[in-house]
């Protein structure tokens, strides 16, 4: 059994509700692994409270924390520092405690590129991309593969108004264009049919509503286009099944939610994070 002790540097996810967070084992796995004496703990913050939790970082020096549902976006007030992603994304989902100071990161984006690159083995530079969904997800997305270098970012979402801020900042911040495709399948598809890459960033096909996915044909869709999932349970969903069914390479999100992980650690420890290690314990918690 670990030893914890007053040297023992803790990190953690603050989040409401945090009860079936996948992130202490993946962490904690990592740790145990290189020898760090580390300890990660999930932190129920409700939102009336998250000034206080945000303020005990420093109070109980924390070495940093994640930060999740509902609190991504409020709690960039209530940080000293904020890297140039989290401030363009509007989020932050990782902060560093150094010396009292503290910096407050987006892991997601950076996360979902790096498992593009070494899962799917796609470098996003050049790419045309269309993004189903224009919530918090779709935008980080969307933003960092503008910081990447796409050429094409096409957003389509049931809600329009969220895509004015997203174009705004990708025109601001990058040389990519944007463009918007009716919440309809045909606009949709027709989308997709000029893209290198599809992600749906929609709930729809989420555990439990696994018989649900966005309005897509894969009908003219040139084989070799890959898809993308952000969900990651269940591991296929119906999209992804019918993706693979039309000769699509395809991936889910566990991809980004381990690399957003592997990110965080390494801004905590400086270390290399044990990929693989975290890997193979987030697979075991998704799975029990």
């Amino acid at each position: 059994m670990r030893s914890i002790s007053g040297k023992t540097k803790v990190t953690g996810l603050f989040g409401y509700p945090v009860e079936h967070s996948f992130s202490p084992a993946m962490h904690n796995a990592a740790f145990s692994r290189l020898g760090l004496d580390y300890v990660y703990v999930p932190f129920c913050v409700k939102p009336e409270e998250l000034f206080t939790a945000a303020a005990g970082i420093r109070g109980m020096n924390l070495a940093g924390v994640n930060v999740t549902i509902p609190h991504k976006t409020a709690v960039m007030e209530l940080v000293d520092n904020l890297a140039p992603e989290a401030q363009l994304i509007g989020a932050v989902n990782t902060i560093v405690n150094k010396d009292g100071r503290l910096t407050g990161y987006n892991t997601d984006a950076p996360g979902f590129v790096a498992a593009l690159r070494k899962e799917a083995g796609v470098e996003p530079a050049g790419k045309r991309v269309t993004i189903i969904g224009a919530g918090g997800a779709a935008r980080a997305v969307a933003i960092q593969l503008a910081l990447e270098g796409v050429e094409k970012v096409i957003l389509s979402s049931p809600f329009p108004q969220e895509i004015t801020s997203i174009k705004k900042v990708i025109t601001s911040a990058s040389a990519a264009s944007v463009a918007e495709a009716a919440w309809d399948e045909t606009a949709i598809s027709l989308a997709a049919a000029n893209s290198d890459i599809i992600i749906n960033a929609t709930p729809l096909g989420m555990h439990p509503n696994t018989d649900e996915m966005p309005p897509l044909r894969f009908d003219g869709i040139p084989e070799g286009v890959l898809v993308c999932d952000l969900i990651y349970n269940p591991g296929e969903t119906l999209l992804l099944k019918k993706a693979k069914k039309h000769g699509h390479p395809v991936m889910n999100g566990m991809g980004m939610l381990l690399y957003q992980g592997v990110i965080a650690f390494e801004l905590w420890t400086g270390r290399e994070a044990p990929v693989e290690v975290m890997r193979e314990a987030l697979m075991k918690a998704i799975m029990s």
